[in-house]
């Protein structure tokens, strides 16, 4: 079944000229990957964008060596991957030259490949032609030009020389009388990720602000090179670390799916169990940020007081506060019995009862409703064409979700229920956690009460060399899309992940475009977007 989105856009691209060649040694049985020239890499965007197809990611990878022995000449792929509501995930390819790496920019068609494409720049030296933004973005400004991480002659251990030439980074200035910058980070007061925040202001209203990131870039796609399944999926857990269950499932599965192998049934609910308890807890806890940002201290205390009661019950019973290496290629590695999944039931039941009787002050309080009722809206259109994600695209009325559309078990035996929001502002996003922290509820009391017997992991089998694997998993935040190729003797040879943070950045710059400086804070924590998620 899952040939179907290929199948249904190969057709469509070949409508329009465009020849596509299916690469079966990869994602075999599962999605296999469209090639095409590059001279149609944008056709095929415009292609994509024409039929209502969403951008997944646009990324790249050098040639392994199973390439080379099949006679492949080229050193460099280009990598597109789209989405669409009934034919879910399709993937392109292209080809490129090692020495001079050139790509068309598909940022005309779809605004959030542009930073993609800047990360494709500074990692692997491509040139991406009619760039609208050509700024590094993941580089800083002192790093040596011709260093790029992700290549393979890149040698990680050496000490790179700093480049004291590197200037400064061009922010969007405003000559106008009256407009002023204000810097904000990239260290903050609180404990939070170092970002820095760029604004240009008039008084208190904000005209433009932007972010740049990158401070605490860990070079999570390099690390993965050379190890095994297992040891990359405690990587992936380690990603972002409020959303430790869903990177390591959307890992876990692209190599399931490179493997062809298919994790049990009481293993698939196990993780959906712990997946939409890191749902319920991340809502939780950004609800109360939100509230304590607006001076509403008491929804910010009684929401940390809830969350600790889920951290402290997930160390008892699965041996971390935030559910690290619970999920592993081919399953889950504990295996919570009959009472410890009651004790699950019950909590995730009282605490879920308990939001919504927080949920009645927090909506009778005028104090807080006047700071999020219309403010940071992000329109339906502007949604779509960015891309927004999770529950951010769904508060302005863009409903994607990959437990629906991909439909991966254990989410193909359920009804999942999305929040329909439409104003798009910080109490419509804070509408939208309340009403999936009751649905993850009911979710989790219905996979528990359904819970299967059986084994909770499947034999893991490495895939031949060449072999590569995507999955898309929604995490708390929205879609979370990995993909792995592996190399000899079971070892990773690439990875690429997309945090839905990658996407979410640029609707919070959106969102405040029209707001006060300072009711930037809950904007920001309404998003709530991951600095480490962006920082890979």
């Amino acid at each position: 079944m899952r040939h179907l989105a290929n199948t249904w856009f190969a057709e469509r691209l070949g409508d329009r000229g465009i020849r596509t060649t299916y690469l079966e040694d990869h994602h075999p049985a599962h999605m296999p990957c469209l090639e095409i020239i590059r001279h149609d890499w944008l056709h095929a965007a415009e292609e994509a964008r024409r039929l209502e197809m969403r951008l997944v990611a646009v990324w790249a990878a050098e040639a392994g060596r199973h390439d080379q022995d099949q006679g492949r000449k080229h050193g460099l792929y280009a990598y597109m991957a789209f989405a669409h509501p009934e034919h879910r995930h399709a993937l392109l390819r292209t080809p490129l030259a090692a020495d001079h790496p050139v790509l068309p920019s598909i940022a005309g068609e779809y605004i959030a490949a542009s930073r993609m494409e800047r990360h494709m720049t500074d990692m692997f030296g491509i040139t991406i032609e009619g760039s609208p933004d050509a700024r590094a973005w993941i580089r800083h400004e002192h790093w040596p030009a011709e260093a790029h991480p992700l290549r393979g002659n890149f040698d990680a251990r050496t000490p790179l020389p700093a480049n004291p030439d590197g200037g400064d980074y061009p922010y969007v200035q405003s000559t106008s009388h009256g407009v002023y910058e204000i810097p904000v980070g990239p260290v903050h007061a609180g404990i939070i990720e170092p970002g820095h925040f760029r604004f240009l202001a008039v008084g208190e209203q904000i005209l433009n602000m932007e972010e740049r990131l990158g401070y605490v870039h860990k070079g999570i796609e390099r690390a993965m090179q050379g190890r095994d399944a297992t040891g990359g999926a405690k990587l992936a857990a380690r990603i972002s670390g409020d959303s430790a269950i869903a990177h390591a499932w959307a890992f876990s599965q692209a190599c399931e799916y490179a493997a062809d192998i298919e994790p049990p049934r009481r293993a698939s609910f196990i993780r959906g169990i712990l997946c939409e308890r890191e749902r319920i807890a991340n809502h939780i806890g950004d609800i109360g940020a939100i509230c304590n940002d607006a001076a509403f201290a008491f929804m910010h205390m009684q929401m940390q007081r809830l969350r600790e009661d889920m951290a402290r019950l997930h160390q008892e019973l699965f041996g971390h506060r935030l559910l690290f290496d619970t999920i592993v290629p081919g399953g889950v590695s504990v295996d919570p019995d009959a009472a410890q999944l009651a004790r699950l039931k019950a909590q995730t039941g009282a605490i879920a009862a308990e939001v919504e009787r927080l949920r009645s002050i927090y909506a009778d309080h005028p104090s807080i409703q006047e700071r999020v009722i219309g403010s940071g809206t992000v329109s339906i259109d502007d949604a779509r064409d960015i891309g927004l994600l999770g529950f951010a695209g769904r508060a302005s009325g863009d409903y994607p979700d990959e437990r629906i559309e991909e439909a991966y078990p254990p989410y193909d035996e359920f009804d999942v229920g999305i929040a329909r929001g439409r104003l798009g502002d910080v109490a419509t996003r804070v509408w939208v956690r309340f009403e999936e922290i009751a649905d993850s509820a009911r979710l989790i009391a219905e996979m528990i009460e359904g819970m299967p017997e059986g084994a909770i992991r499947a034999a893991w089998q490495a895939p031949e060399p060449g072999v590569s694997g995507f999955a898309a998993i929604e995490g708390w935040r929205g879609e979370i899309a990995a993909w792995v190729r592996f190399g000899e003797a079971g070892r990773i040879d690439r990875y690429f992940v997309r945090d839905p943070s990658v996407i979410n950045w640029l609707g919070l710059e959106l969102a405040v475009r029209e707001v006060p400086v300072p009711d930037f804070p809950l904007n920001n924590k309404s998003f709530n977007c991951s600095y480490s998620g962006n920082d890979l």
